[in-house]
């Protein structure tokens, strides 16, 4: 596709701040490269500290019109967000597509489900109830919600549209204003929504974006005492350090962090089903999700079967271009994000692993200019290799043979992370055992699916704190004010 004739020319390039479109401070650019092939596609404004107190003092000026706005007023105008997301869903998928490398009907999916969001939480915020306790004689206790104020987002290059929706719905449905910055690989998604929200007429200053140097950005976020919260959706690394920086303001942080999800399938799973699934899920994005299964414990007594019909589905799956037809996953988003994946690999196969199937960079052809590699299988993984410890975030599924509930129980939670978990099994005895056994916030049984608008979306351990979605995700964005009203005087 040429790029003078695709939405990617049209998206802003500029920072969002009080309702205007500006250039950064600095007036320097970054590059933005498309992963499948090298090409720099765009140069958008380096944004930086002034700028983020710029962002910082719109959204302080905004929050009084938008928190008292009625209900119904700021319900209209995110239902106008939704409607128009649905309206350029091509536009945004082509968009997404060409700087994150995601097969663009997989991107389409995720544009439309950040849509979804929008709509749920436009309906949502009509529900943000308090409630009356009883007190002594003349006394009426009340428990009230209120908004924040500032909040500060900060969102991946992974899903870069929908990452978005799902944080700045629920803080606008709670009265409050918004600072995002999104990640510096995938910024077009983030201008395109900003233009919607723009053209929705939601009030000037109540969404600010900007993109550019992160730490800068990060830091000025966290240190600020006008923003009241921030919510991170990204490495554990950067969490645990955004976290510490927050500590100095007392401000609410909500942290969506790293995986390393176990899928498990036990003797009775049905098999054919079941490998389906797990392809599914674990190429949608080439890997790169934080759900994504990370690691495959299959019951010894179905492993030959199992493993051979997983190979053959995985030589199946077709990488390439996103924007290429029948394409199941894309480029990864970095070279480094090669590097890593091999790193792993070779200490698996040095370890005792063997490779199944892929294990290396796809170079030839059209693959030469973009980071593509090879989907991967690799067979007898144990305890002492990297990947059963470390994050993949790409196209490889490590397999592991257990031998009873227990044993592979404690194998799952030897991590970490605890963000999702997955496990196949037909016995009811055993679903109620191993779904409480399972130390993740979110579970998956007979199913390779744990995010919906409507349920909460989290972790434990060092895979965070604070939940999105569902109503959960709201009282995320508010807080808690005590009245104690006296009628008896």
């Amino acid at each position: 596709m040429a790029l003078e004739n695709s939405y990617v020319k049209q998206a802003p390039k500029q920072l969002f701040i009080g309702g205007e479109w500006i250039d950064a401070e600095s007036m320097e650019v970054d590059d933005v490269v498309n992963p499948a092939t090298g090409e720099v596609i765009a140069k958008v404004a380096r944004g930086g500290a002034v700028d983020t107190e710029k962002a910082i003092e719109a959204a302080q000026a905004a929050f009084p019109v938008w928190s008292s706005m009625p209900v119904d007023e700021r319900a209209k105008i995110l239902r106008k967000v939704a409607d128009l997301i649905t309206e350029k869903a091509d536009e945004l998928a082509e968009i997404m597509t060409i700087e994150q490398g995601k097969p663009l009907a997989q991107a389409k999916g995720e544009v439309l489900g950040g849509a979804e969001s929008v709509r749920w939480h436009a309906e949502e915020m009509r529900r943000i109830y308090g409630e009356t306790i009883p007190g002594p004689g003349g006394h009426l206790f009340l428990v009230k919600k209120e908004p924040l104020g500032v909040v500060g987002a900060i969102t991946p290059w992974n899903f870069p549209s929908s990452m978005i929706t799902r944080k700045i719905s629920p803080a606008l449905a709670g009265g409050n204003t918004i600072v995002l910055k999104p990640s510096p690989e995938t910024p077009l998604s983030a201008t395109s929504l900003m233009e919607i929200f723009q053209e929705a007429g939601i009030p000037d200053g109540t969404v600010n974006l900007v993109i550019g140097d992160a730490p800068a950005i990060g830091k000025t976020l966290t240190s600020s005492n006008a923003v009241r919260k921030i919510t991170f959706t990204g490495s554990t690394g950067v969490g645990k350090m955004l976290f510490e920086q927050s500590a100095h303001t007392l401000k609410k942080v909500s942290l969506e962090l790293g995986g390393h999800a176990p899928f498990i399938v036990f003797d009775d799973a049905p098999v054919d089903q079941v490998v389906t699934d797990l392809v599914s899920s674990k190429f949608r994005n080439n890997g790169q999700v934080c759900t994504s299964p990370n690691r495959i414990f299959v019951h010894e007594s179905i492993f030959a079967e199992f493993t051979d019909k997983l190979v053959a589905a995985v030589k199946k799956v077709k990488v390439g271009n996103g924007l290429e037809e029948g394409v199941d996953a894309g480029p990864l988003i970095r070279e480094d994000a090669i590097e890593k994946i091999q790193r792993q690999v070779n200490d698996a196969v040095e370890k005792g692993a063997m490779l199944a199937t892929g294990g290396k960079r796809l170079i030839d052809g059209d693959y030469a200019m973009g980071n593509f590699y090879a989907p991967t299988v690799l067979l007898n993984v144990t305890n002492q290799m990297d990947i059963f410890y470390q994050e993949t975030f790409g196209p490889v599924l490590p397999v592991i043979k257990f031998t009873d509930t227990d044993e592979v129980i404690g194998m799952a939670n030897d991590t970490n992370y605890g963000l999702a978990s997955y496990f196949y099994t037909l016995d009811l005895k055993r679903i109620a055992k191993v779904s409480q056994g399972l130390q993740y916030g979110m579970v998956g049984v007979n199913s390779n699916t744990v995010a919906f608008t409507q349920t909460p979306f989290g972790g434990v351990k060092h895979s965070g704190f604070g939940r999105e979605n569902g109503h959960q995700g709201i009282d995320d964005y508010v807080n808690v004010k005590f009245i104690n009203l006296n009628y008896g005087i």
